[in-house]
C-alpha cells in the first residue's frame, strides 16, 4: 500500500510538465522517466487490484477502499478535479465507461492525467498549498520550481 502513494505522483508530474519542457534532450529524458514510472505504477496497481477485495487488518477496509481514499485525498489536496483514481472505480469513471477495473488510471479516452508542479507540491506537502511545506517535505522541496513557489507570498 505504501508503494501506491508516490510513484503515481511522479507519473502525473512528468505528464503535466512535458508541455513546458524545451529541448529534445530534456524531452527524451522525460519520456524515459515517464516510461519507467508508468511501468512501476502499472505493476503496483495490478498487484493491488489482484488483492482489491482483501480486508486490511486491523482497519477493516479493503485494499480497494484504501486506494480510493488515497486517490480522493490527493484529488482534494491538489484542488483540480479528478486526476487520480483508485484501482476500482464506478463504470462512469472506467476506461471508455466500460470497466470498473482501473489498472491504468486515465481519463475517459484512456489518456494519462497530468498535474502541474504546483498541484504536485500541494499533494506532497499535504497542505493543499504549494507555498506551505509539510508532509513528505517538511522543509519544502529543493528543486528550482519548488524553491520559487516557497519564496512567493
Amino acid at each position: 500500500m505504501a508503494s501506491y502513494v508516490i510513484p503515481y505522483m511522479g507519473l502525473l508530474g512528468y505528464v503535466g510538465t512535458n508541455p513546458n519542457i524545451n529541448g529534445c534532450v530534456t524531452k527524451r529524458l522525460l519520456a524515459g522517466l515517464l516510461g519507467v514510472e508508468s511501468g512501476q505504477d502499472a505493476y503496483i496497481r495490478g498487484y493491488l487490484y489482484e488483492r482489491s477485495k482483501e480486508v486490511v487488518h486491523p482497519y477493516n477496509h479493503t485494499v480497494a477502499d484504501f486506494t480510493i481514499q488515497v486517490s480522493n485525498l490527493r484529488n482534494r489536496l491538489a484542488m483540480c478535479g479528478i486526476k487520480d483514481e483508485g484501482v476500482v472505480v464506478p463504470p462512469q469513471l472506467g476506461a471508455e465507461n466500460r470497466t470498473e477495473s482501473n489498472l491504468l488510471s486515465a481519463d475517459y479516452n484512456s489518456l494519462s492525467y497530468g498535474r502541474t508542479p504546483a498541484e504536485i507540491l500541494k499533494v506532497l506537502y499535504s497542505t493543499g498549498d504549494e507555498h506551505i511545506p509539510g508532509g513528505f517535505f517538511p522543509e519544502g522541496a529543493n528543486g528550482k520550481i519548488a524553491r520559487e513557489l516557497l519564496e512567493e507570498p
